[in-house]
């Protein structure tokens, strides 16, 4: 009984890779939706029917207009931030895509979307590969000496690891991650966290934990189901939204460190006052709120957009 009862939750799990997995999302629309939201509210939309705003296209530089066109850098795979709604058509959806279809629509621009992996947008950006970057990129000390951010939504770093592990408990400090293995995505703010923070199991007189960094979320997912890992650190947005669906078999225990998430620039990049003014714009009309309803994350809700703010104490 106990064998077959595993291999149940095993083939439930390997049924939700796919949503969790870079390539799409499953075809259920109750699965497809956020945490808390039915089918239909995760594909309601709230875009379409924006007109372009004269005020803050007048804030773009000539060129920009003149083209029409931006190039995103944009990373899916992450429920509810932007990943696939249908995997033969491959229609990209999340709040990221949301944002970024709205904010195009009040600049009047056409988004040429590239689909990347998340690590690598942001070196893009420098080399002039692509004009914005998506992937609920959250603002860091560190990456505001390279990158240049246009706030829209707060989430930032949680835990969560398999349901029925109640041995650990919310983590308020690193050092009770101590003699685990923790599993995070590549190139995160969450990997460099971690690394980061390494000595504080030896400051401690405790055996180190172990990072173990994925470029798919459905290998993270899988590592953290077959026990290869304890801990899971990703947004805490994603990790609600993992945790709602049944079949994923995880808990959320708990918010770490919150952060600002936006749009990514190369530094120094003329087209931040523009995009700063549309999501503004956006918070006025209220279809800022449209969206974080639509997708469960009323919590995530910013007063105002900024430009490359400080990191969250």
């Amino acid at each position: 009984m106990r064998t077959t009862t595993a291999s149940r939750r095993l083939l439930a799990a390997a049924a939700l890779l796919p949503l969790l997995a870079l390539a799409a999302c499953g075809s259920d629309p109750t699965i497809a939706g956020a945490a808390g939201a039915s089918g239909s509210a995760a594909t309601e939309d709230v875009v379409s029917g924006l007109a372009r705003s004269e005020a803050a296209a007048a804030l773009l530089p000539e060129e920009v207009r003149s083209s029409g066109v931006l190039k995103f850098g944009s990373s899916f795979g992450a429920p509810p931030s932007a990943f696939y709604a249908d995997q033969s058509g491959k229609k990209p959806v999340g709040v990221d895509v949301d944002f970024t279809d709205a904010v195009a629509k009040l600049l009047g621009l056409t988004v040429q979307r590239e689909d990347a992996v998340f690590e690598t947008i942001l070196p893009a950006l420098d080399s002039g590969k692509f004009d914005v970057g998506t992937g609920n990129f959250g603002v860091t000390t560190a990456r505001l000496k390279i990158i240049d951010f246009v706030t829209y939504i707060d989430d930032g770093q949680g835990f969560a690891v398999k349901k029925d592990n109640t041995a650990i408990q919310p983590i308020t400090d690193l050092t009770q991650l101590c003699g685990l293995t923790i599993g995070t995505g590549a190139g995160t703010t969450f990997e460099t966290t971690l690394n980061g923070k390494k000595g504080v199991c030896a400051d401690a007189g405790k055996k180190p934990y172990e990072v173990k960094a994925f470029s798919e979320g459905g290998a993270l997912l899988t590592s953290l189901q077959q026990g290869r890992v304890d801990v899971e650190m990703s947004t805490i947005n994603g990790l609600r939204h993992q945790a709602a669906q049944e079949a994923a078999g995880t808990r959320f225990l708990n918010e770490f460190h919150r952060l600002d998430v936006g749009f990514a620039f190369k530094k120094g990049s003329k087209l931040t006052p523009a995009f700063q003014a549309a999501v503004n714009q956006l918070i006025k009309d209220g279809t800022y709120q449209q969206i974080l309803k639509k997708w469960g994350l009323a919590d995530s809700a910013i007063p105002q957009s900024q430009i490359s703010p400080p990191e969250h104490p």
